[in-house]
């Protein structure tokens, strides 16, 4: 089943939609203890979705794993690589007991074996369809380029699956037209019931929109403890 939190469709302010408490929140939930629990290769190696789960994927180097450091502060939690196709299995990590992390395989990486690209395809359509714990999945789009095929094929996946999906652009300190970049985007998100209509432009190098994330995440945390 989807399910939608109330946002101000349409904003580019993302800061303004954030109070000081909730940004305080997300910093406190993020600046608990993060580590490493497993990576999984197969479905049969999936640990137990007692907390909520959010999963971060897109395409090969987006910065899925630069974000990842960036929102626990921590220089090495998930590995980085300029080499697209680094991650090559789900990486779970646990934020204080509160809520689990999971780097999800970069796609749209043409130069990797088709048996390898067929085999993460399988893995992550499996776990986006069977995985109870999955509260959402921020899905990262290069600033850069902005959508493209390969991302619209996921948010389809994702659709499908009803897997409550949320726009998160990276390397915007890179965007020479950021607001039309996102006016963009929130349109093509209309199209789709599984997503969130909140668009949250970051930048890991310049720590832009980072408290906003982890605001925006930490709600999702909150909402499971008080259950």
């Amino acid at each position: 089943m989807v399910h939608h939190e109330a946002h101000a469709k349409g904003s580019h302010l993302t800061e303004s939609l954030f109070s000081t408490e909730e940004i305080e929140a997300g910093r406190l939930l993020f600046a608990q203890e993060s580590r490493f629990l497993l990576g999984v290769a197969s479905l049969k190696q999936l640990p137990d979705d007692a907390l909520p789960e959010i999963a971060f994927a897109g395409r090969s180097n987006v910065g899925k794993s630069t974000l990842l450091n960036a929102l626990t502060g921590r220089k090495a939690l998930a590995r980085t690589s300029n080499t697209p196709g680094r991650t090559q299995q789900l990486n779970f990590f646990d934020l204080g007991g509160r809520l689990t992390l999971v780097d999800m395989p970069g796609y749209g990486y043409a130069k990797a074996p088709k048996a390898e690209v067929a085999a993460w395809t399988r893995l992550v359509r499996d776990y986006l369809r069977g995985r109870v714990g999955l509260r959402r999945l921020c899905l990262l789009i290069d600033a850069r380029h902005g959508l493209k095929p390969t991302d619209r094929e996921i948010m389809s996946l994702l659709e499908e699956s009803a897997v409550v999906f949320q726009i998160v652009l990276t390397k915007t300190d890179k965007c020479k037209n950021l607001p039309k970049l996102i006016a963009e985007t929130e349109k093509a998100i209309s199209e789709y019931r599984a997503g969130a209509p909140l668009v949250l432009a970051t930048s890991s190098r310049q720590n832009r929109g980072v408290p906003e994330l982890r605001a925006e995440l930490a709600k999702l945390a909150l909402d499971e403890a008080l259950q």
